[in-house]
């Protein structure tokens, strides 16, 4: 039975497979040419101070720019990430079925005794395993996710081939750390014995806390090119505007998005002195100087508002009840099945899968919240942005182009429960509010 299972599981990953790379070859051109491109009606020079002054009629017009089959591209983009966020829980769900129900994880655990000298290093081997598995058993979904749909929306620049070099170099990186992390999180569950939760906690709020401040140096670059902005005119508009608001920011930087992706980012990355302000080069090339003042504003937001900070404290409240979750519902599920997986206990590596199954329920449906957290501090940074950079335009017309990926006017529960950022008409209605109170142009 179990043989036959085996046999059953290999077929369905090796046809689903087959379907995504099938997906490369014929239906992606289809699907391209079926496709709307994405488009902004222009306008004239001055349009923007012709606009009406009451708000909401300014952000109607605003969103009229957005033709109907934009619209609808840009709907059917995000609403079909809603689904991929349901396929992608379930599919986790089934990687920890798959590893538990035929020993697969303790084998793994028990191979890793026999090659490792001390329980750090086997509990690391152990790590760099499941993160091998758990990316082979995705890699599918990813494939369809991650380059089938985008070359389908025309948002990806990338051929198979770098493509999947870059996923290469991932999996290298995540089975390096995420080794290290899996030891060290075991090693702290072990010693803290009943209060793991607790101290499980602190643990990986500390370790996510030295991925942002050296993610930024080590990491990233491996995938992109960081250099400094050569415009004068953005980069003395940029850094005046950091140094007013005491960012520790000499310089800002480029980096080749472009080299991936046709999307627009920037972003203000680190931890205390280690900031670097970056704009990726999609941003430079389609944006003007007061877009990208306005962007940058909001960016710069996050860092003078703590937002990491507050991140980090508002992450370890989460980890504290998912972990508490955790910890009621594991040892409710050993104890029924833990034998027959052959786990002995929380504290067993082993039984990673079913931690990491068990915190991720907690967490998808806790993804209203989180959600919700997001989205107030990236109102917060908005309004920031807007008194620091006073270009309201500039934010509204940036915020068009984020249309290309991201659902423009989604009801109110909707945005509730699937944004992490605000919507354009909320973003854009809170910008000419500004502008209707300020009295600018």
């Amino acid at each position: 039975m179990k043989s036959c299972l085996h046999r059953l599981g290999c077929f369905a990953l090796l046809s689903l497979t087959l379907w995504a790379c099938t997906g490369l070859v014929h239906a992606s051109p289809d699907a391209a040419k079926s496709t709307p491109v994405f488009s902004i009606k222009q306008v004239e020079p001055g349009w923007q101070h012709s606009l009406p002054r009451e708000a909401e009629a300014a952000t109607q017009a605003y969103l009229d720019r957005l033709p109907p089959e934009t619209v609808a591209r840009s709907n059917a983009y995000f609403e079909g990430g809603y689904w991929l966020q349901l396929w992608n829980f379930l599919l986790g769900l089934v990687v920890a079925g798959l590893m538990l129900r035929g020993r697969a994880s303790a084998r793994v655990r028990d191979w890793a005794h026999r090659v490792g000298r001390k329980a750090f290093a086997r509990d690391a081997i152990y790590g760099a395993v499941y993160m091998l598995a758990v990316w082979g058993l995705t890699l599918p979904l990813t494939i369809y996710q991650s380059f089938v749909r985008e070359h389908a929306y025309g948002m990806a620049t990338q051929t198979l081939g770098p493509w999947f070099g870059e996923q290469l170099i991932g999996l290298a990186v995540s089975m390096l750390l995420g080794g290290v992390v899996i030891a060290t999180l075991y090693a702290v569950i072990r010693r803290a014995g009943e209060r793991w939760w607790l101290w499980g906690t602190l643990t990986a709020t500390g370790l996510l806390a030295l991925m942002l401040l050296l993610g930024p140096v080590l990491i990233e670059p491996l995938f992109n090119t960081y250099k400094p902005v050569e415009n004068g005119a953005i980069r003395t508009a940029v850094l005046t505007m950091a140094h007013a608001n005491s960012v520790p920011a000499d310089n800002i930087y480029e980096f080749d998005a472009s080299r991936q992706t046709t999307r627009v980012s920037a972003n203000v990355a680190g931890l205390f002195g280690s900031a670097a302000v970056r704009l990726n080069d999609n941003l430079l090339r389609r944006s003007s100087e007061a877009e990208i003042r306005a962007v940058m504003g909001h960016e710069l937001g996050h860092y003078v508002l703590n937002h990491v900070l507050k991140s980090l404290a508002e992450i370890t409240l989460l980890l504290l009840a998912g972990f508490l979750f955790t910890q009621w519902a594991m040892n409710k599920v050993l104890a029924r099945h833990g034998g027959r997986w052959g786990l002995a206990g929380v504290s067993d590596v082993a039984s990673l899968p079913l931690l990491v199954a068990l915190l991720s329920v907690f967490m998808f449906i806790g993804t209203p919240l989180i959600n919700s957290m997001s989205r107030s501090a990236e109102m917060e940074a908005d309004y920031f942005g807007l008194n620091l950079a006073r270009e309201p335009h500039g934010m509204s017309e940036v915020l068009l182009k984020l249309a290309e990926y991201r659902k423009p006017d989604p009801g109110p529960l909707e945005e509730i429960i699937f944004f992490d950022h605000p919507s354009a008409r909320t973003r854009i209605l809170a910008a000419m509010r500004w502008r209707e109170a300020m009295g600018t142009p």
